[in-house]
């Protein structure tokens, strides 16, 4: 794929087939994504690559805690919850992805199966968990490097066919992902990213999420019109 098909292409997939990723694959698609820019060639971020037995434990675990009403535990802020123009734009793409599948607002079992379909890292068959090094955990570069490695690691998996999700709702039973992907104490869960061949039977799939205009986001100054 050329550059521009990819960024303007890639879309968050969020259905998969069971078909299996080839680890050479993702070996390729983590070099890539490594190229990405960190402070001072910090390069703060490490992969915890699962499937199979270990992810279908942790998808388990974060289903039963979070039906048993446990109280989520992510390892870096979450903030407080979004208001104004931040929190229209979240319920937008909310909207769209229910119209997609079909889930009317009064279903309360179809939403809360797809809440759950997020803790399950939404059934694909790789999940990736980025964690960053803990003794840079007091800079905020830290997690700006890895928010540019994850960018270039959806990139760089949609360049060579396969779709990905990056999904907080995978990380947020942190001891049930740090046991069974067996994390290091010296490392913090930043988030997790679902991977895999896209179902393009899958409705939700098709959703391209709305993005504000360049005017909307940009101050020019010393620029001649």
């Amino acid at each position: 794929m050329q550059f521009d098909d990819v960024i303007m292409g890639r879309r968050s997939i969020r259905g998969y087939k069971p078909d299996p990723v080839p680890k050479a694959l993702i070996e390729e698609i983590l070099a890539l994504a490594m190229r990405a820019p960190s402070s001072m060639n910090t390069q703060p971020w490490n992969f915890y690559v699962l499937s199979g037995e270990p992810l279908d434990r942790i998808r388990a675990g974060n289903t039963e805690r979070n039906l048993a009403g446990i109280p989520h535990s992510r390892e870096f802020r979450i903030g407080q919850p979004f208001e104004g123009k931040h929190r229209d734009r979240q319920v937008g793409v909310a909207k769209q992805l229910f119209s997609a599948m079909g889930i009317a607002r009064e279903d309360k079992e179809g939403r809360q199966d797809w809440v759950l379909r997020g803790f399950r890292q939404f059934d694909a068959p790789v999940c990736v968990i980025v964690t960053y090094d803990r003794n840079l955990a007091d800079s905020d570069d830290t997690p700006f490097d890895c928010g540019a490695v994850t960018t270039a690691l959806v990139n760089a998996a949609w360049s060579r066919g396969l779709g990905a999700v990056i999904n907080s709702q995978g990380i947020m039973q942190s001891p049930v992902v740090r046991e069974h992907a067996g994390i290091a104490d010296d490392q913090v869960i930043m988030k997790a990213v679902a991977l895999g061949w896209p179902d393009d039977s899958f409705p939700a799939n098709a959703v391209v999420s709305e993005r504000k205009s360049v005017d909307e986001a940009t101050v020019f100054l010393g620029f001649d019109d």
